[in-house]
């Protein structure tokens, strides 16, 4: 047998464009050459779909500055099952095709990756792929809808209120709350758009930020509690599975966890696994399960959650492409699991190529 093709698809439009970079140079660091046949194809902040040359090296953050998705040769998906090849090259009248991909890992966060949009387009073209499908990958994307599953399930998510673009006033009950509420996109990630509101004279302003990245926005009420986090992946039935938990602790000049503490200043530490007593651990561990169940979700998630002294716990987000990068937390969880980088890769290629496409 030769070697599994796989397409990397990187980049796209949302607004953790450079993090879905870095997080592919470390997906194709870990493929082996000998067993993968890599197809790098990257998606611009504009859309254009581009065959890249994605060398690991330079997709990585530099100082400040995160990589981004800007040059190669143009190419198109074909949503035809029926097609000659999954990719062709250069479409138009020197249109070339390129043979098709076995499956497709896209290691995209954010809108039109990690929202439903781009599994869509690849169960149309028939290509197995790494990750929930369709109606997971967009559930957990609306962290609206995400409560209301879950909530259905019987998981505690925590008080929340959704403010929408045409309301014309705010929701009833906001105050209830309490403060600080913490206002966020519904349908973003990697901190982008969030603002701690400690006043309620800024929660206006605070609204007007979570527009510019969505058309729905979330109040939530903060929990006072650890933050704790959990991988799961499916074994060969099917089954979720779930990693150790980890932690992570603001240690320096940042009061909650936002973009800049998480990629570019240093102000976290993590403890994998967290120093949660057995119990404890067993209950995140089956909440992460139950949660990836009650959404539907196949291949990998990650589920956050908050950990209050008095032992409630709380889902605050289940994340269904979450990051790879070499600081994220999943792939750590899974080495601190007994199954480094390069393993769960191929595991999650292995679970996408037996569950298929449709």
């Amino acid at each position: 047998m030769g070697r599994i093709r796989v397409a990397v698809v990187y980049g796209g439009r949302s607004s953790e464009h450079g993090i879905s970079v870095v997080s592919a140079g470390s997906v194709i660091a870990a493929l082996d050459p000998d067993k993968y046949d890599v197809v790098p194809v990257g998606i611009t902040p504009a859309g254009a779909w581009v065959l890249t040359d994605a060398d690991p090296q330079q997709m990585r953050i530099s100082g400040r500055g995160v990589p981004q998705v800007d040059g190669g040769v143009a190419v198109v998906l074909a949503p035809d099952p029926t097609a000659e090849a999954t990719f062709i090259l250069e479409p138009g009248a020197g249109a070339r095709a390129l043979e098709s991909v076995d499956v497709v890992f896209p290691v995209l966060h954010g809108r039109f990756g990690e929202d439903g949009t781009i599994q869509g387009l690849l169960e149309m073209a028939g290509v197995p792929y790494v990750g929930p499908g369709v109606f997971a990958s967009a559930a957990a994307m609306d962290k609206e809808f995400t409560k209301k599953l879950l909530h259905a399930e019987g998981l505690d998510v925590g008080q929340y209120r959704v403010i929408r673009r045409r309301d014309e006033a705010m929701p009833l009950g906001l105050h209830e709350l309490g403060l600080p509420v913490f206002v966020k996109p519904a349908r973003a990630g990697s901190s982008v758009g969030i603002t701690k509101v400690t006043d309620w004279a800024d929660l206006a302003h605070a609204v007007t930020t979570a527009f510019e990245h969505d058309t729905k926005v979330l109040v939530e009420a903060a929990v006072a509690g650890r933050e704790i986090e959990c991988g799961v992946i499916e074994d060969e039935s099917g089954r979720p599975v779930a990693s150790v938990p980890a932690e992570i602790r603001l240690v320096r000049g940042h009061d909650w966890y936002d973009f800049e503490a998480k990629y570019l200043d240093d102000a976290c530490e993590f403890d994998v696994p967290a120093q949660l007593s057995q119990a404890m651990t067993t209950q995140v561990q089956e909440a992460a399960c139950r949660a990836f169940i009650a959404l539907d979700c196949a291949g990998l998630s990650r589920v956050d959650f908050f950990v209050t002294a008095a032992d409630r716990v709380i889902v605050n987000e289940v994340n269904t492409l979450p990051g790879f990068t070499p600081i994220s937390m999943f792939p750590r969880m899974w080495a601190a699991s007994g199954v480094p980088y390069p393993e769960l890769v191929d595991r999650l290629i292995a679970s996408a190529l037996r569950r298929g496409s449709g």
